[in-house]
């Protein structure tokens, strides 16, 4: 993963301090991007411990429309509590707009996948969740907001834009569960993951997290784990159908979150 290392060092040394929403500062690029072969290994990061249960079960959550943070599938998925209202809701946010898009019925993801399968030479084929007329509603705005699916001789890419990238944090997550939807519509279609590109609008490192980069920048990537997916359909995968093998990882290193 030295793309993301890469990336972050990056950051650290040719960034703009800036002030944010959240008071805690910021270290800021604006504009960049990474690419990772998901051929090589699943791209979960090695110089700290990402949690991988809670990766899956924020997606299945999206991909069951859910907006709720006491849906079951969030048990493990703390990061959404300090945004949701005292009943739960957060709003028509990612997974409403995914599959319902602003409460119409029009489902973007399987949307997609029948597009992959029917006319994969789709220059059309993005999955947004950037609603201008629900932004209001929602309790976060979208932070990854466009994907877009590209085909190539057997090969399936997704391109995502990521509007704001808290680097510490947030992209490892985001990168991870990327790839696993890449990985997962990939095999519907009988397909083989290739390149997941990560677009980053204001990629940033927040004041307090600088040290901790700087401790996991001096640590040695280790080889990458190896998915496993149960042999169904994208929107029938539940918890239990998807798991990794040989994730080898340094020490976890806390982050707090900005709210």
């Amino acid at each position: 993963m030295r793309a993301y290392l890469d990336l972050v060092q990056h950051v650290l040394a040719h960034g703009e301090p800036r002030t944010d929403r959240t008071g805690v500062g910021t270290i800021s690029v604006f504009g960049a991007q990474m690419r990772v072969d998901l051929r090589q290994g699943f791209p979960l990061l090695t110089t700290k411990k990402v949690l991988f249960p809670a990766v899956v079960r924020e997606l299945l959550w999206f991909l069951r429309g859910s907006t709720n943070i006491r849906d079951e599938l969030t048990q493990h998925t703390p990061i959404w509590d300090a945004w949701a209202d005292a009943d739960g809701e957060l709003g028509p946010i990612y997974g409403h707009q995914w599959r319902n898009w602003g409460g119409t019925g029009i489902d973007q993801i399987r949307g997609a996948i029948d597009t992959i399968q029917r006319d994969p030479g789709s220059r059309r084929n993005l999955v947004s969740a950037w609603n201008v007329a629900d932004l209001p509603k929602m309790r976060l705005p979208p932070c990854h907001v466009l994907f877009q699916f590209y085909v190539q001789d057997g090969h399936l890419d997704c391109q995502l834009y990521q509007r704001s990238a808290d680097l510490a944090l947030g992209v490892p997550f985001n990168l991870a569960s990327y790839a696993l939807l890449l990985s997962m519509i990939a095999q519907e279609c009988r397909l083989t993951p290739r390149y997941f590109i990560h677009t980053f609008g204001d990629a940033h490192v927040y004041q307090n997290h600088v040290a901790g980069l700087h401790r996991q920048l001096e640590r040695t990537p280790l080889p990458l784990p190896v998915l496993h997916l149960a042999a169904k359909p994208t929107l029938e995968l539940g918890y239990d159908d998807i798991s990794l093998a040989n994730y080898q990882h340094h020490p976890f290193i806390k982050f707090d979150v900005a709210v």
